[in-house]
């Protein structure tokens, strides 16, 4: 396992596949308590054909460190990770708040985006009143309480129990200043203002239950980019584990042969 280190964080992260293919590299930036291996199906699907890296986010999984208040902060830890690694143009593909620093690059350099997917992601996170004030409330409760709220109402009905008490335990072991620090920067993230800047080709996925960014709120953004295709699949917010080949046939079908990207 590779790692970097970056402003006082080591970043955990995998290369993958061919260098020497014509497709731009797909970088799989994984959401909030989570870690790279979220995209285990996708990274050993397309690591055959193309170039795919994948990074522990500063904190998360293994890789170390905290103090990071924006998803622009973290926005800068993934190009920090390119610039090293020399990447120039790439594809992000990004699970919840991954898709939060997705979006973040490509408004930051959308030079050197070509392509995006945003999986169960969204430009705003809007509440209700009530919902807003439950929201607030609900990081007053013991940590690991409002860890396993969060995971366990993240997946669809019916997924087994014993798998989401395994995701919830990994979160949990997330350090609770990064988990309440990045749960704050969700909160304060806001593009939709800004999305119709973005003339990438944008492929977005989303969980028809998801409840944690319900699909009405992905469709208002959805609305403002000039250049998205949306595709709803019968999952929760965990697409990349609740439904991974579906997944991956998806994406598949947006990216096309890696000869011809």
């Amino acid at each position: 396992m590779p790692q970097l280190e970056v402003d006082g964080a080591v970043l955990a992260y995998d290369d993958e596949g061919p260098r020497d293919g014509g497709a731009a590299p797909l970088v799989f930036i994984h959401g909030w308590t989570a870690n790279r291996h979220r995209w285990d199906h996708q990274m050993a699907h397309f690591a055959g054909d193309r170039r795919v890296i994948r990074l522990d986010l500063r904190g998360h999984g293994e890789s170390t460190g905290a103090g990071v208040r924006t998803i622009a902060e973290l926005a800068q830890d993934v190009t920090a990770l390119l610039d090293r690694l020399e990447v120039d143009r790439f594809v992000p593909v990004g699970h919840s708040m991954g898709g939060m620093i997705s979006q973040t690059l490509a408004l930051a350099h959308p030079e050197r985006v070509e392509r995006m997917v945003l999986v169960d992601s969204i430009g705003r996170m809007t509440y209700s009143r009530g919902r807003g004030l439950l929201m607030a409330a609900s990081t007053l409760v013991p940590f690991k309480l409002f860890v396993a709220a969060n995971i366990q109402r993240a997946f669809a009905p019916g997924y087994p129990r014993e798998q989401i008490r395994e995701y919830v335990r990994a979160s949990a072991g997330t350090p609770r200043e990064v988990v309440m620090t990045l749960y704050g920067a969700m909160r304060a993230f806001d593009v939709l203002d800004r999305v119709g800047e973005i003339t990438a080709p944008t492929l977005i996925v989303h969980g028809y239950h998801d409840i944690q960014l319900p699909v009405r709120q992905m469709l208002r953004m959805a609305k403002a980019y000039p250049d998205a295709e949306v595709r709803i699949i019968d999952a929760g917010h965990e697409l990349p584990v609740e439904r991974p080949a579906e997944l991956t046939a998806t994406l598949a079908r947006f990216l096309g042969p890696a000869s011809a990207a």
